[in-house]
């Protein structure tokens, strides 16, 4: 009865998703597993040639997208057949389209390996439908209160899946993922050498102390390649993430797009400290599978990330600039801070942290704000700033001038009225604008600008 119900199930989904293919590209990502999963709620166990020692769950609070998709890129390169989620349905109904995808009709997987990007929070449900003997963890991070709590619920659930018999691929300069790797004998680590974008936080009034994993004693960061990444130590046991990894990314150059790791030199493309840390993983997971270095580095020159954290859009005369962030992570948040700050022309600073609607009740909070540094920004010639919010436009402008903002170059408007929010951006000369908010309030943004524009036309 349990192969008759895994046989329809893998019909009909797949009929599903050939469908969902045709009339809405890219859209069948969870629906056909969902399915699948209600008629054969062991539907993973009945496909046939899956190989635990070929399997690679991608987990973490960021970067698994983009780690994945690197590996992914390198397999291809090397001929090597892959099933991976590469649209980042990464919970267990997406896990269970990307195996139907890839399976013949006679339930078999089609692939060389499994590469897939795992949701941290329900990373044992997957882990125990599909035990991955591969595991490449990004960082573990404030993320997402309203579900994940603080970071030490998401420690707890990964380091369940791990054993003697999971290699770990670990972000040595990163505390909770360094110390995932000490669980296993079998820890790969990865980790990047501190460079002209590394910073320090002395001084800084706001700086934020993190308990060491290990001992729950003070974590000291020597300095930071990325929020909460960096060269660490705790006086109290001496867990450090200074050592020099297996992976070692080395002589960064920004400038040059390049990177050095064991005398070999690579480009990589998205020349941010943030994207460092998923090339240097990347190569870690794919040298371990028998990769050539070689080709890893073809794979950089051309790599293409699916949806890009930036893009620029032309409106009456002004360049909007959308800085992609996760307002529920405050490490999004600084990435794109820190991604408009390397621009060093005249710019026009449109900050929108609002409420969050993730499920009810909704929630706001200003904290996140606090783990951010804008001073790099401030100092890249802000023009002017202006803060909106329905929920915490006042305390996100405060934010701004404990970091040293001028306050005749700041403008609060209490609203997320979109169409309000852009009179005021053309009430400003600056031609350059850069915006960080949520992307559903960006596109209301675009979508009434030119409107906007449209309308001054027409007068």
């Amino acid at each position: 009865m349990k192969k008759i119900r895994f046989y329809a199930a893998l019909y009909i989904s797949k009929i599903l998703a050939w469908g969902i293919d045709v009339v809405a590209k890219g859209r069948g990502t969870n629906l056909p597993g969902e399915i699948a999963l209600k008629i054969s709620p062991d539907f993973i166990s009945h496909i046939k040639n899956i190989d635990p020692d070929k399997t690679i769950f991608v987990t973490g609070t960021n970067g698994k997208s983009t780690t994945t998709n690197l590996i992914a890129h390198i397999f291809k390169k090397a001929g090597v057949k892959a099933a991976v989620n590469l649209a980042g349905a990464n919970l267990l109904p997406g896990v269970v389209v990307t195996l139907l995808r890839n399976a013949s009709l006679g339930g078999k997987l089609k692939t060389d390996v499994i590469l897939l990007e795992t949701d941290e929070r329900f990373l044992p449900i997957i882990y125990k439908k599909l035990p991955a003997k591969h595991l490449c963890i990004t960082n573990v991070q404030k993320d997402q209160v309203q579900r994940n709590g603080e970071p030490n619920v998401i420690w707890k659930k990964i380091a369940s899946v791990i054993d003697n018999d999971v290699t770990v691929y670990a972000n040595i300069n990163e505390p909770n993922a360094s110390s995932l790797g000490k669980l296993t004998e079998k820890c790969i680590t990865y980790g990047v050498d501190s460079n002209s974008a590394s910073f320090d936080k002395k001084g800084d009034f706001f700086a934020i102390a993190m308990p060491c994993p290990m001992c729950h004693g003070a974590l000291t960061f020597e300095s930071y390649n990325i929020e909460n990444v960096g060269a660490f130590v705790c006086r109290e046991c001496g867990f450090n993430g200074k050592e020099k990894a297996d992976y070692q990314a080395e002589s960064v150059d920004f400038e040059n797009q390049t990177f050095v790791a064991d005398g070999k030199k690579y480009d990589f493309k998205y020349n941010t400290p943030f994207f460092l840390y998923c090339y240097i993983a990347a190569l870690a997971v794919s040298d371990n599978f028998g990769i050539k270095n070689e080709i890893a580095a073809e794979a950089f020159k051309d790599f293409v990330n699916i949806g890009g954290r930036s893009e620029s859009i032309e409106i009456g005369g002004k360049t909007m600039h959308y800085f992609r962030m996760k307002q529920e992570n405050p490490e999004t948040v600084q990435s794109a801070l820190n991604m408009m700050a390397a621009d060093k022309s005249e710019k026009l600073f449109v900050l929108g942290l609002d409420d969050l609607r993730d499920f009810k009740p909704f929630y706001t909070n200003t904290f996140y704000s606090y783990d951010c540094d804008f001073r790099k920004l401030l100092d890249s010639n802000i023009s002017h700033c202006i803060c909106f919010s329905e929920t915490v436009a006042y305390d996100a402008a405060l934010r701004l001038l404990y970091d040293g903002l001028d306050e005749n170059k700041l403008t609060v408007l209490p609203t997320s009225d979109e169409k309000i929010i852009v009179e005021e951006i053309y009430k400003h000369g600056c031609d350059n604008v850069c915006i960080v908010t949520l992307l559903k309030k960006f596109n209301e943004i675009i979508d009434s600008a030119k409107k906007y524009v449209d309308g001054k036309e027409a007068e």
